[in-house]
């Protein structure tokens, strides 16, 4: 069914202002998955927020004129199903590794994250990229270790004049 002009007007605002809002992007073909995966795919898509559309070539290659996932141009060939990470940069690689690994006819082709077009190969690592509170996280132990050291070195002081200032007793005891 041809979509009439009104229609891909409100595809193209809807999936610009999405990929305005968004972190990072990958591209998948879907080609040959059957409807439940999909809808499954939909529904972790919602929980993890990530925005998730199939969209045809030339309405994505409008949609995202202006905003920092233009380099994603040369990759829209064939079905393609977009997914937008809206929170977490990590979001959506996470979503579509996990589903490539129960379905073989989903196929990653691109990502993008900051403007910078990555192969399909990347996404592995993008998808063990952390989450903001696991960096806050990994940041703060960092930032405390040396606190924490140098709050022992600083207690071994009274520490070790304590245990000398005992032996001195010690022995005067015994002598």
């Amino acid at each position: 069914m041809a979509l009439k002009l009104e229609d891909k007007k409100v595809i193209v605002a809807e999936v610009n202002e999405a990929a305005g809002n968004a972190l990072s992007a990958v591209i998948a073909d879907y080609r040959g998955m059957e409807v439940g995966d999909l809808t499954v795919l939909r529904e972790k898509a919602r929980a993890g927020k990530v925005y998730l559309r199939v969209v045809r070539n030339t309405l994505a290659k409008r949609a995202v004129v202006g905003t920092s996932f233009e380099c994603l141009n040369d990759a829209l060939v064939g079905p393609t199903l977009l997914g937008f990470s809206m929170e977490e940069p990590s979001a959506a690689a996470k979503l579509f590794k996990d589903a490539s690994k129960g379905n073989e006819h989903l196929e990653v082709r691109a990502l993008a994250i900051g403007g910078q077009l990555l192969p399909a190969s990347a996404l592995d690592a993008m998808a063990k990229l952390p989450t903001k509170d696991e960096a806050i996280a990994m940041l703060m132990s960092v930032m405390q270790a040396p606190v924490a050291k140098l709050a022992r070195t600083l207690n071994e002081v009274p520490s070790k004049l304590v245990r000398t200032l005992a032996a001195v007793g010690e022995a005067k005891k015994a002598g």
